[in-house]
């Protein structure tokens, strides 16, 4: 019975020879003195599966800049393809998927520093009763909720910092 390809399947062996192959292009031309080969298509096709799929964990999913995610991870998978060596471990996915996840979370975090600054500059500026709607009977009765979020994210990364 032979299993059905499926378009979202990234296959290890496949995987580990495109891997391989590029290897051995990139040493060859960096033997001869030539430019960098360029990654293949199939190889790109990989990462962003592994990065899509890796955005639909929970931990993961409901973040507002979830592509901003899936394109650090991929830049980083480029930047560190060299480093994966055949002759050390045949498993180029789990490598992957491990770049692509740090590259999630260095992402999460400078989204959330961002938007600490955000708040701060808000604070001082004196515009924070922009977000109040306590004295506004219109149609924008969520602001106050988000800026109750806001608040808690705050409190979050001021525990944090300071540890």
């Amino acid at each position: 019975m032979t299993r059905k390809k499926t378009e979202n399947y990234v296959n290890n062996k496949e995987f580990l020879e495109a891997i391989t192959l590029y290897r051995n292009k990139v040493l060859d031309a960096k033997e001869k003195g030539l430019d960098r080969p360029r990654v293949p298509n199939y190889i790109g096709d990989c990462f962003l599966k592994i990065a899509t799929h890796l955005s639909y964990k929970p931990n993961f999913v409901n973040y507002m800049f979830r592509e901003d995610m899936i394109c650090d991870g991929i830049e980083n998978c480029l930047q560190y393809i060299d480093n994966f060596d055949p002759a050390k471990s045949n498993n180029p996915f789990a490598y992957f998927t491990q770049i692509i996840y740090y590259a999630f979370l260095r992402r999460i975090q400078k989204e959330k520093k961002q938007l600490e600054i955000k708040s701060k500059i808000l604070e001082k500026s004196g515009y924070d009763e922009v977000m109040h709607t306590d004295t506004f009977d219109g149609m924008m009765s969520g602001m106050n909720a988000s800026y109750s979020d806001m608040g808690s994210i705050k409190e979050n990364i001021e525990t944090r910092m300071n540890r």
